[in-house]
């Protein structure tokens, strides 16, 4: 078999065109994330607080799948440079085989907790029920994001990543399509308020799991999936999940930061809660970008690895930091402009204003700190060094920012308590550095360039 591009194209060239498509698809499902509280909000701000403390829950679905698929990405790419096709098939069965797993444990966690759950926050029966119902319908049918999220790595292991595109940006055009259709009522279907929001949402990602199949099969040359292949190796799950636990629990932490804003904003009051989840989408737009480059950086990072290529290891590492800052600069500006026309699409009235114009404006301070941790946290994944970026992210999202929220909120107010992102990422993105330093010196620069 010809060499991958990964291990010849000039290091920008493949960077760009393989991050590109994966920006494209992860800017659309950030958009339909949007868009789905933007029709939600319609509904009533009793329906946006509901689907709002449902988020954290959806968080944790993508961070299982996307984690798992992290695993995946990594050792694939890495059995293809090294050129164990073999394995590199095994890996992607493994791959499908823990998707459906994961699927069934949160089927089963949905159908039974998803009340007790939502119910640590709210007392609200009217919010309680929308909640329930929208829980209920994302989890149970959540097999839809697992299997796609897993074809897609599987595609960008070996450098395809336009299919990525199509596949997000299909799933996304219908959820889009279909929301005010289920939602409000249209063509003879009853108005399904926050539940036909959900319906949306696992009909976009079935159709986007079905598209990813079947181009898998028919387009990937470098990957032969076949069921009759199969068989169970538990040391290849053990040494799957050494990448992709800590990537779990890298993405698991933001959900459980959530849990815990949302605790520390819910006294102030219910509006809080829904101008921060306001926020985490609409930055979306912002990180799900740096997150698509990620995507990519992964595997060209550990296929160069695996093929012993220090040189452009070094390059991939350098020119993605400088896209990320470039991407994150733009969008500090943005919201630093015009916070108060993206607020109003969520149909923001002068109270949500209020809290809402303030915090965009100081957290998106914190953009270009939080894009040198986060290209370094893929950096780490993909040499090996996945406990790195776990300490990273455990100081972003949890032990650094919450204590550091709380104690601004309580004793200068909530404004003040903004101010804990941009501190939080830049202490990070600080100790970030000095990890690169210890990895480049201990795994980088051993590796003898061919």
């Amino acid at each position: 078999m010809e060499e991958n591009k990964m291990g010849v194209m000039e290091m920008k060239k493949l960077l760009l065109t393989m991050s590109f498509p994966i920006m494209i698809s992860m800017l659309v499902q950030a958009l339909y994330n949007i868009v789905d509280s933007m029709f939600v909000a319609r509904v009533s701000e009793t329906a946006l607080t509901a689907v709002s403390l449902c988020y954290p829950v959806q968080m944790i679905i993508v961070a299982v799948a996307c984690g798992t698929g992290v695993g995946v990405n990594a050792l694939l790419s890495r059995y293809l440079g090294e050129k164990k096709y073999k394995k590199a098939n095994q890996i992607a069965l493994h791959g499908i085989f823990l998707a459906i797993c994961n699927w069934i444990v949160f089927a089963i966690l949905g159908f039974f907790f998803s009340e007790a759950f939502l119910r640590l926050f709210s007392s609200n029966e009217q919010i309680l029920e929308m909640g329930v119902s929208y829980m209920k319908i994302c989890t149970i049918v959540s097999f839809g994001v697992f299997v796609q999220i897993t074809y897609e790595r599987i595609m960008q292991s070996t450098g395809n990543t336009i299919y990525n595109m199509i596949i997000q940006g299909v799933g996304a055009l219908i959820n889009i399509i279909l929301d005010p259709i289920f939602i409000f009522g249209y063509f003879g279907i009853p108005a399904l308020g926050v539940s036909g929001a959900a319906i949306a949402t696992v009909i976009g990602q079935i159709v986007a799991m079905i598209l990813g199949i079947v181009i898998t099969q028919t387009r990937i040359k470098e990957v032969n999936i076949s069921i009759k292949d199969w068989k169970l190796d538990l040391g290849m799950i053990k040494n799957l999940y050494k990448i992709g636990f800590p990537a779990i629990l890298m993405q698991s932490i933001m959900s459980f930061m959530t849990v815990f804003m949302n605790m520390i904003l819910i006294p102030y009051s219910e509006l809080a809660v829904s101008v921060f989840s306001i926020y985490y989408k609409l930055q979306q737009f912002v990180f799900m970008a740096v997150f698509g480059m990620n995507n990519a950086l992964i595997p060209i990072v550990a296929y160069n690895y695996g093929a012993r290529k220090r040189t452009r290891i070094l390059q991939a590492i350098r020119f993605s930091l400088i896209i990320s800052s470039i991407i994150m600069a733009v969008g500090t500006i943005v919201f630093e402009i015009i916070p108060k026309e993206l607020l109003y699409l969520f149909d923001a009235k002068e109270n949500m204003l209020a809290i809402g114009v303030p915090s965009l404006r100081i957290i998106s301070i914190s953009f270009i700190f939080a894009g040198i941790s986060m290209v370094l946290c893929s950096v780490f994944q993909a040499l090996g060094h996945a406990n790195k970026s776990l300490y990273i992210t455990l100081l972003r999202q949890l032990l650094i920012l919450i204590p550091l929220t709380w104690g601004l909120a309580k004793l200068f107010g909530l404004n003040v308590g903004w101010w804990s992102f941009p501190i939080t990422e830049a202490i990070c993105a600080g100790i970030s550095l000095v990890l690169l330093a210890v990895v480049r010196k201990n795994t980088i620069m051993k590796i003898e360039d061919k």
